[in-house]
């Protein structure tokens, strides 16, 4: 018999539903199997429900007692997940369910993201709906798909079947915390002309690795190194010592997550003479430069970046999340 690694965890009824929602793999445009699960969920509670082909659901719960005439309340969340991963986490999250855990404090996944934007809000929907001793309305729970990657089950689901003018959305940031606002998102393409040449003989591979990130919505205001950025930064500095041919460009994963690795390949021209030994001889100074850029906001202490003539020391533990940054040069 399988350990549910949650148990022991109130409210009870909705650990075990985000447990059971954490075992099915669920990111954006692999939302099939759990859109199947709400569904069958459904079914085993006689409940009404609607599936589109975009995988969205809608879930019908009658009210409770003495509640059955009541005006429907509606209740809104996701059920795809930004899927992310340590680089050593042999996890196919495409395939395979998390590793959830917690330590008293706190429910996490080992390796990956947890997906609780936006599993918890499916969890207590789905425990609400089974359980008919907590007084309610009727429901109508709306459970859209790909909203991480741009609302796209919202932008073609079909609403026409609900009754309520009510709607509480599961999907915030703090709890005990109602927010009567909304948010947007947009998606930019960018195209940058660019010189395209042949290049013939040995690169250098530069990668920017070891970041925090984070949701860029949920951490944008906490000022954490962008690795994008910083290999950009790295490679101006780059371009002012010497020409700078460069022959791929890599940074990032998600749409909606702070990049927290880059990695450029350049091209070796007379690379011990210009590049290896005088961009190594440099890292100190573009470990500064990164200190500075984040150090201003990163540390409670400082209003200004740090400067060169700046003898008072730094704070002991306001060094900012740079500290791990590992801007390496070797051989491609």
């Amino acid at each position: 018999m399988e350990t549910k690694r949650l148990a022991g965890l109130e409210p009870a009824a909705v650990f075990h539903y985000f447990e059971e929602i954490c075992a099915i793999p669920h990111g954006s445009r692999n939302t099939k199997k759990i859109s199947d699960y709400l569904v069958d969920f459904a079914k085993e509670h006689g409940l009404r429900y609607i599936q589109d082909a975009a995988n969205n659901v809608i879930l019908f719960g009658n009210g409770t007692c003495g509640m059955e005439d009541h005006a429907p309340v509606i209740l809104q969340g996701h059920m795809d997940m930004v899927c992310e991963k340590d680089m050593d986490c042999p996890l196919d999250m495409e395939k395979e369910g998390l590793d959830v855990t917690h330590d008293d404090k706190f429910v996490f996944a080992k390796g990956t993201t947890l997906g609780g934007d936006d599993g918890i809000a499916v969890a207590y929907a789905l425990a609400l709906l089974a359980d008919d001793t907590i007084p309610h309305p009727p429901l109508e729970v709306i459970i859209t798909v790909d909203e991480e990657i741009g609302m796209l089950g919202a932008d073609v689901i079909d609403l026409s079947e609900l009754k309520g003018r009510t709607m509480i959305n599961l999907d915030s940031e703090d709890e005990g915390i109602f927010t009567v606002s909304c948010a947007g998102g947009a998606t930019a393409t960018i195209s940058l002309p660019a010189e395209r040449k042949a290049v013939y003989g040995p690169c250098v591979r530069l990668s920017v690795d070891g970041l925090q990130g984070g949701h860029s919505g949920a951490e944008i205001h906490k000022n954490r190194a962008n690795a994008n950025k910083v290999m950009g930064e790295f490679m101006d500095r780059i371009q002012k010592l010497m020409p700078l041919c460069l022959t791929s460009l890599s940074g990032g994963t998600k749409d909606n997550a702070i990049p927290r690795s880059c990695q450029a390949t350049l091209w070796r021209r007379n690379c011990r003479r210009r590049f290896g030994k005088n961009t190594t001889s440099r890292m100190p100074s573009f470990r500064r430069l990164t200190w500075m850029r984040w150090a201003e906001t990163a540390c409670p202490h400082r209003r200004r970046p740090r400067s060169s003539a700046c003898s008072a020391p730094r704070p002991t533990g306001c060094r900012p999340e740079v500290r791990i940054l590992r801007a390496l040069c070797r051989p491609a």
